[in-house]
């Protein structure tokens, strides 16, 4: 007898893979998240032949994506995950916000199965729609043998969290993932896969544990000509606990706005040094440098020092 399909759990956040709009020529004057799971799921006729179960965790365009709705999404993914007859979770998400989230699920969770998120750049009701090829993408991966992590699945590649980047504001090849390549690619519904599967140490839901609304304030300021450091001193003012920087090529700022980020370190604040660059890694000068961001864009620094922040104050 064969052994039914695995289960794959899909947690609906809205996005514009959700969104819907008065016509089908309309890509961008769209309402985000209309939709719930099961719509979509309904607009993907291969999709009848996998064993689904789904859930609507929220229903926001993503550049409304808040501190409050990823713990929510988090326990949810978490308590699936726990199942033992779930193979895997898929996530609709945003573009907007999606790098992001993805980082944080693999820093709070580092699954064993996989977690995969996905999302589309033109609304459910386009012409030509790239949701339901990416959601059909989606669910094969989180139904491959052996497959685990969290992952983003879009455009038929699979994406490692580290260091994903959202490059195009319209395009429906929207994303990258670095200097390292996508960890697969999906061709005529066969997964390819390229280097290992994401894994690391899971921080826990403990770490998230405490009340979103007071989680500390963690703050992104951009060097550019005539930066003059005011970003960070009225940040500092209003109570951030960490100060992300996106600096210029291999992260570089402004003479003034490092004296303003020394301000900052004595009173004790953290800081993080990212790039504006699309792409290349901030290293150390010289050795490790707990500053320097690596291959983390400047949004993703951010999460990685707002769980450092949260871890100790748990402490």
């Amino acid at each position: 007898m064969q052994s039914p399909m695995p289960l794959v759990v899909i947690l609906a956040t809205g996005g514009t893979i959700a969104g819907t709009a008065g016509s089908a020529t309309d890509t961008t004057g769209y309402r985000a998240g209309a939709l719930g799971a099961d719509a979509l799921v309904a607009a993907v006729p291969a999709l009848a032949d996998h064993r689904l179960e789904t859930e609507s965790v929220a229903a926001l365009d993503s550049k409304d994506m808040d501190h409050a709705t990823w713990q929510r999404l988090a326990r949810r993914v978490q308590s699936q995950l726990a199942r033992p007859e779930v193979a895997g979770v898929v996530v609709t998400h945003g573009t907007d916000t999606v790098e992001e989230t993805a980082y944080f699920l693999h820093r709070v969770l580092a699954p064993a199965k996989p977690v995969v998120l996905t999302a589309a750049m033109r609304p459910a009701t386009a012409l030509s729609p790239d949701g339901p090829a990416n959601l059909l993408d989606a669910v094969v991966v989180a139904q491959a043998p052996g497959a685990r992590g969290v992952l983003f699945v879009f455009g038929g590649a699979a994406w490692h969290p580290v260091g994903l980047r959202k490059v195009h504001t319209l395009r429906t090849a929207a994303f990258e993932g670095g200097d390292a390549g996508p960890v697969a690619r999906l061709e005529g519904g066969v997964l390819r896969p390229f280097r290992a599967w994401p894994a690391g140490e899971a921080l826990g839901l403990g770490r998230i544990a405490a009340d979103a609304a007071h989680w500390p304030a963690v703050d992104i300021v951009l060097n550019h000509a005539g930066a003059d450091g005011r970003l960070v001193d009225a940040a500092v003012a209003a109570g951030a606990r960490g100060l992300v920087v996106a600096g210029t090529g291999h992260g570089s700022v402004s003479t003034r706005i490092e004296a303003a980020l020394a301000r900052a370190r004595d009173a004790g604040v953290r800081v993080r040094r990212a790039s504006r660059c699309a792409f290349g890694p901030v290293l150390g000068k010289g050795g490790p440098d707990p500053e320097a961001a690596g291959e983390l864009s400047a949004v993703q620094a951010r999460v990685d020092l707002l769980l450092e922040l949260l871890g100790e104050a748990a402490a």
